[in-house]
């Protein structure tokens, strides 16, 4: 079997989410075809990602696509790849886990299988990004105050879910954005007042037995992640998602050293070696590669076997469309440590589950193992038609 032609796709802007999908699709001369997604179209920077797959098409046709290993280090060994750069791993993710859609479509069953088998075949699911709301059409433009905020808690709840995931920082509560400057430098007493309150709502609203995960999309410093956290570890939380930049592991070891909550950190980190110097500070509880944009299958794999050597635990990021839900929980069901899944409040929205044939949902907070061959999804005819382009690169 051998690789003909692969389909660079951008689908239309999703304004509900300010995202530009972009996946591939590659095709064999047997007739089997896999998708894969850019893990990197929030604010449109998949659109780089879409021109990358193009050029690194031309480097795998001809190719087998089962020889997965062989295919990721010929494009990851490229000149710029080396550099880690979250643009050119996404198209290498992308490539790669259309490969090994392929393969569990050739052998007949799905990728977890080929990864080594399965721990589980239910995975527990945290409903993600609660200051947008759950299941809201309002998602960019969410008010952020009190009573959006409980109301969203207890829409969750009442789904099933058992853990949640909310930023409380980016937004104040009348709806102007956090300033920088107080959070990478100094909270401020009237604003730290303001945190605990929303907190201490979220809390009221979901009761004691629902885990909250709190995340600062960066937007702290080590500092300011402190203040923070001393201000929210009475109330029970299970982890502080990205309280500083990944690029700053000495900051992860000062924000450990001050609180006790576990720290979580990984979208936005790329292939195991980005990963590694995180690992050896000792003070990362959870490791977040997103498949999107880590190096795929194929890397995200050695990544979660260097984590468990550290005896951290995985929850892959899953921010995108159906198609990297597929991808993820076929991997978290193969990995040994799995801790919860990530189901974002913009997967339970018609305008993104649409873009697919399937669309998997969690019951009760909790997400089956889709036992079709390969990832177990692919691109609606809809959003085939409606896509802005699709080129094919095929061989000379």
């Amino acid at each position: 079997m051998k690789i003909v032609s692969v389909d660079a796709i951008q689908l239309k802007r999703l304004d509900v989410s300010a995202q530009t999908p972009v996946l591939c699709r590659i095709n064999t001369d047997e007739g089997i075809y896999g998708y894969g997604e850019a893990g990197v179209s929030i604010f449109d920077y998949s659109v780089g990602a879409y021109q990358l797959i193009k050029l690194m098409a031309k480097m795998i046709i001809g190719m087998d696509p089962l020889d997965t290993d062989a295919v990721y280090h010929k494009l990851a060994g490229n000149f710029w790849a080396q550099g880690n750069g979250g643009v050119i791993m996404a198209a290498i993710s992308a490539i790669d886990t259309a490969l090994w859609d392929i393969k569990g479509k050739y052998f007949g069953v799905p990728c977890c299988k080929l990864l080594g088998g399965v721990h589980r075949t239910k995975l527990r699911t945290y409903a993600s990004q609660l200051q947008f709301g759950w299941k809201s059409e309002t998602f960019m433009a969410s008010p952020g105050d009190i009573g959006f905020l409980q109301e969203a808690c207890h829409a969750a709840v009442e789904d099933g879910y058992n853990s949640v995931k909310i930023d409380l920082i980016s937004k104040r509560l009348d709806g102007k954005p956090t300033s920088s400057e107080e959070m990478h430098i100094h909270f401020q007493p009237s604003t730290m007042r303001e945190l605990e309150k929303k907190l201490d709502a979220c809390r009221q609203a979901l009761g004691s037995d629902v885990d909250i995960i709190l995340e600062n999309h960066n937007g702290t410093t080590a500092m300011t992640a402190i203040e923070f956290a001393r201000m929210a570890e009475p109330y029970g939380i299970m982890f502080l998602e990205e309280p500083a930049s990944p690029l700053s592991p000495m900051d992860y070891q000062r924000i450990a050293a001050h609180t006790n909550i576990p720290l979580a950190t990984g979208e936005r980190t790329y292939t195991r070696r980005g990963f590694l110097p995180l690992f050896q500070t000792g003070c990362l509880s959870v490791a977040q590669p997103d498949l999107g944009n880590c190096g795929g299958y194929t890397e995200g794999r050695k990544i979660c076997d260097m984590a468990e050597a550290f005896s951290i635990s995985v929850q892959t990021h899953t921010c995108n469309t159906p198609i990297s839900v597929a991808a993820a929980l076929q991997f978290e069901a193969a990995i040994p440590n799995f801790i919860i899944h990530e189901h974002h409040t913009v997967n339970t929205l018609k305008e993104v589950t649409d873009l697919c044939i399937y669309n998997y949902q969690p019951v009760d907070g909790y997400f089956e193992i889709p036992d079709r061959p390969g990832i177990g999804n692919e691109l609606s005819e809809k959003a085939l038609a409606e896509a802005v382009v699709i080129e094919s690169v095929k061989g000379a």
